[in-house]
């Protein structure tokens, strides 16, 4: 069978395929999908002890002091957000903002 594709491979130095290049439309709506899922990397922070807050954080690379100035509090104030087990949603969705995920992405 032979469908038309909107895809192009590009091959690199030694012949092999390197890249893949795709329409925009196609690649945002892989992208929108993929967009609840939850990196290995996170989940092992929480099998450890991590709350979800904090595994993303650290996954993220950033600091608490980071985030706390995304979310105009202080270090100390954040801090005890992300290690308390219960946040209220409100919470949730101005973390999950500051992290640039989803609030279904802290529900682990």
């Amino acid at each position: 069978m032979n469908a038309p594709t909107n895809i192009q491979i590009i091959n690199g130095p030694g012949g092999k395929p390197a890249f893949v290049v795709i329409p925009y439309a196609d690649y945002v709506a892989t992208r929108s999908e993929a967009r609840d899922l939850i990196p290995h990397d996170v989940i092992s922070h929480a099998v450890d002890g991590a709350t979800p807050v904090r595994a993303w954080r650290e996954h993220l690379g950033l600091t608490q002091a980071e985030v706390a100035k995304r979310l105009g509090v202080s270090q100390s104030a954040y801090a005890q957000q992300e290690n308390s087990e219960r946040l209220r949603k409100a919470s949730i969705e101005k973390i999950a903002a500051a992290l640039g995920i989803t609030p279904a992405q802290l529900d682990i």
